[in-house]
């Protein structure tokens, strides 16, 4: 007599939530970032054993401790070398990186740009709230300049890192942004994210009430959101505004921004193609100049997306590759292919 087969229960978002108190501050949008993902997970069809999240340090760092998964709360700036070495090892895992403005591109800038060089199979959630919360409110490498904080009370002489830009420059293979008011269009992004094989970071504008309330509230605000946001859609037109009366186009490479009416229409504007690279880094570069002429919307969704081998598929296949060769011998190794003799030579 055959037993019965029992199908496992579908995960949920409960299966994904631990029993610790969430200790984060009432209003901070990290709440939001750790519902959003809870909502996500169960719907990727991956055991629950197979998650991992790795964090460094940061307001944004406590995430494992709320994820019922696999997880570690590292050191400063180093959960993606962490993470690099966990993927070599254990290729199967789905690994996350929760890292914030701070911890990411300030002592962890380093180890960021060699994780995107090398495209492991990671995903980078990057909580930039333009601030240090952690610590009390400092000045954070994304802090816009002449930013008065505790530790520049006359403001920051610095110039701002520009997180998806820096991620282009290191040779990403994914690079998006989102917001953590915006849940379908957060949720989207986590899919998008999983989807990509390969290194995907994710920029996450999030809102620190405390000590840097409002940072990104223009961009959020029903009142002010059409106007100030352009969502990318690949192979569509880029437009904006109150019923996307607003668009995009090039003039000799330069964006314009243009009304729709009877001498413009959605034929003219710039289409987004998320494998140009070129245009990538434009979008990206759309409000770096707060003293050009043009006032842009702030874009959100893919910039980029395409495909590279990973990194740990290929130190794979070398593994393999050397074991058809026969045994290695450590001491040759070891020993080089060059050697001096010291010492006078001998005379007869």
């Amino acid at each position: 007599m055959m037993s019965e087969v029992i199908s496992p229960q579908p995960l949920t978002s409960k299966d994904f939530t631990t029993d610790q108190e969430v200790r984060w501050c009432p209003g901070c949008g990290d709440y939001s970032i750790l519902a959003q993902v809870q909502k996500v997970f169960p719907t990727l069809g991956i055991p629950r054993e197979n998650f991992v999240i790795i964090s460094g340090i940061g307001c944004s760092s406590r995430f494992p401790y709320y994820m019922n998964t696999y997880g570690m709360h590292s050191i400063h700036g180093r959960a993606t070398a962490i993470a690099s070495g966990l993927k070599a090892t254990r290729p199967e895992l789905s690994i996350w990186i929760v890292t914030g403005d701070g911890d990411c591109l300030s002592i962890g800038g380093n180890h960021t740009i060699h994780l995107l060089r090398r495209n492991f199979d990671v995903n980078v959630m990057l909580f930039n709230n333009q601030i240090y919360g952690l610590t009390k409110g400092q000045y954070s490498p994304t802090s816009e300049s002449n930013k008065v904080t505790k530790s520049t009370p006359v403001g920051s002489i610095d110039h701002p890192f520009n997180p998806a830009a820096l991620a282009l420059g290191a040779d990403a293979t994914f690079v998006a942004r989102t917001m953590d008011r915006d849940p379908k269009h957060l949720q989207s992004m986590l899919l998008r994210s999983h989807a990509h094989k390969g290194s995907s970071f994710l920029e996450i504008y999030q809102n620190c009430n405390i000590f840097n309330d409002g940072a990104f509230e223009i961009f959020t605000d029903k009142k002010t959101k059409s106007e100030e946001v352009i969502f990318l859609e690949n192979g569509k037109p880029l437009v904006f505004g109150a019923e996307n009366y607003k668009g995009i186009k090039f003039d000799n490479l330069t964006p314009v921004i243009v009304e729709l009416n009877n001498e413009t229409s959605l034929d003219d504007l710039w289409v987004h193609d998320e494998t140009d690279l070129y245009k990538a880094q434009i979008l990206t570069r759309l409000f770096d100049d707060p003293s050009s002429e043009h006032h842009y919307p702030r874009p959100f969704g893919v910039f980029y997306d395409v495909s590279r081998p990973c990194y740990e598929d290929i130190m794979t296949q070398q593994i393999e590759k050397a074991k058809v060769k026969g045994k290695g011998d450590l001491d040759k190794l070891l020993r080089g292919r060059e050697t001096w003799q010291i010492g006078e030579e001998e005379t007869a």
